[in-house]
């Protein structure tokens, strides 16, 4: 009898401590640690990428990092750690989910389903989910990639978004995946595949960053407009007060505009190549009425 009550309370005990220490506030967590873990991705030009540099930069590490500077305040913690985690599209929001991650800054679309799982600091920037093709191909539209075969990166919207698509207009294509972006456009680079589906900021950096950006183009048509966000834990209204607050002063105050026009229409690291893509209407109207709404 005492061997099964010990059981019985190590088995429950193995169940409390988990859900414990989910009901830890991530600022606890992070006050505790004197660490803030930020989920970086690898080649997600511009938003968070590496250059051979000890830390990642982009975009959205830009934003985060303003994040980090709130969270150094509130908790008065000036010598706060930052660790990198980099993430894949894949892997990410378990990442978030089970605290490995307290701020996953890359290129993730803000969308309804996702909320089921994360949440989200208001939208960054609204993008246009469409296809990098090479000028020689003859190819100017979607109803071209008729038979073609098309790369993607693996765990993104833009899968869903395509097959939709197949099914609406009845053609058919030979789908191919990359585990990042970069190994999705050496797919369309080496000619294993007729066009790259991603979204159309993420075209140009990887177009930027290739040897001969001249050779591609972006599609006019696109699939569908997608928010950006940072996500974050759910359920955790004092840690996403203070990071909406941070994301919305930066647009109120313009500080984004000043961000935008450092990754998006000046030169960029690693090469030192503009991607010369002006903010759209739909990105202005989300720094005037920040909104953590998803698709």
């Amino acid at each position: 009898m005492k061997r099964l009550l010990s059981l019985a309370l190590a088995s429950l005990a193995a169940v409390t401590v988990p859900a414990l220490a989910q009901e830890i506030g991530t600022l606890d967590k992070i006050r505790a640690s004197k660490t803030i873990t930020i989920g970086n991705r690898d080649a997600s030009i511009p938003f968070s990428y590496t250059d051979g540099g000890s830390a990642p930069i982009g975009y959205a590490i830009d934003i985060c990092l303003k994040v980090v500077d709130a969270v150094k305040q509130k908790l008065n913690l000036p010598s706060l750690q930052v660790k990198y985690q980099t993430v894949t599209s894949q892997n990410r929001i378990p990442l978030v989910m089970n605290g490995t991650v307290d701020l996953e800054c890359g290129s993730t679309t803000n969308s309804m389903a996702r909320q089921q799982q994360v949440a989200f600091s208001p939208n960054y920037i609204m993008v246009s989910v469409s296809a990098a093709v090479k000028k020689s191909s003859g190819i100017n539209s979607f109803a071209d990639l008729a038979s073609k075969t098309i790369s993607t990166t693996t765990g993104t919207t833009s899968i869903p978004l395509l097959r939709a698509y197949r099914k609406t207009d009845n053609i058919e294509v030979k789908e191919i995946y990359g585990k990042d972006h970069s190994d999705s456009f050496l797919l369309l680079q080496s000619d294993r595949a007729n066009a790259f589906v991603m979204d159309d900021v993420l075209l140009a950096g990887q177009i930027a960053a290739s040897q001969k950006p001249g050779d591609y183009r972006i599609l006019p048509e696109v699939l569908r407009e997608e928010p950006y966000g940072i996500m974050l834990r759910k359920d955790d209204p004092q840690f996403k007060g203070l990071v909406d607050v941070t994301v919305k002063d930066l647009m109120k105050s313009g500080k984004i505009n000043e961000l935008y026009a450092k990754w998006f229409t000046s030169p960029i690291p690693p090469r030192g190549v503009n991607l010369n893509f002006p903010m759209t209407q739909a990105t202005r109207d989300l720094y005037k009425n920040p909104t953590d709404k998803g698709i």
